[in-house]
């Protein structure tokens, strides 16, 4: 079975006592991974590869560091943003220019327009990628990105899907229930976020029950 392309996006907040991270439990009644702490994320829809209707920039390094074209990266920005969206009712996004813009297309990018908004494309960073083993009912490709917590605008909320969504100390995370993929994403984002994202991006798979981590040459 072909893996599906999929994103994940770590957002990482600076508070008072250090770091947070949202995270939530997939529902019980979901046929992957329930019950798991995850990452807001989902597969890459086809309406994903076409442009959002707002300006897009993406970050130098996110293109730099991107496993492949760097104009294949879009698709899995925008799938990343709207999926922290529909999961977890935020928006990441700064205030809009003055200029008047056309009404996008689809939900979530007209709701960064009803809020005076504008996704911050710029601001997601390329942490790493991971494929489900061969086992696996149901595969997934993943790129995982990174972008800062503070961006995010709205309450939390989203569509049901992830539960006891909340931002999570790093002290609290280690309760949580979390897969192997989910730990090691989360070490490899936060060296990016601590400025020591010096390694080359890597990318887990399996070999069996395995994890293989390989890394892009330097």
């Amino acid at each position: 079975m072909r893996a599906v392309d999929a994103a994940g996006l770590v957002l990482i907040r600076e508070r008072g006592g250090g770091p947070e991270v949202l995270l939530g439990r997939r529902h019980p009644g979901h046929g992957f991974l329930p019950n798991i702490y995850v990452f807001p994320g989902g597969r890459v829809d086809p309406a994903d590869r076409r442009s959002s209707g707002h300006p897009e920039r993406f970050h130098p390094d996110l293109l730099r560091r991107w496993p492949g074209p760097p104009q294949s990266a879009a698709a899995f920005v925008r799938a990343a943003i709207r999926e922290t969206f529909e999961e977890a009712g935020l928006l990441l996004g700064r205030k809009a220019p003055a200029a008047a813009r056309p009404v996008p297309a689809g939900q979530v990018w007209r709701a960064f327009r009803e809020h005076d908004l504008v996704p911050s494309f710029a601001d997601v960073r390329f942490v790493c990628r991971a494929i489900t083993p061969t086992y696996s009912p149901r595969r997934f490709h993943t790129r995982f990105l990174l972008a800062d917590g503070a961006l995010c605008k709205g309450a939390i909320g989203g569509d049901g899907e992830l539960e006891d969504l909340a931002w999570w100390p790093l002290d609290r995370i280690p309760a949580l229930r979390l897969v192997d993929v989910t730990e090691f994403v989360l070490n490899e984002a936060l060296a990016l976020w601590r400025a020591r994202g010096s390694k080359p991006p890597a990318l887990l798979s399996y070999r069996g029950d395995c994890a293989v981590v390989r890394r892009a040459p330097a």
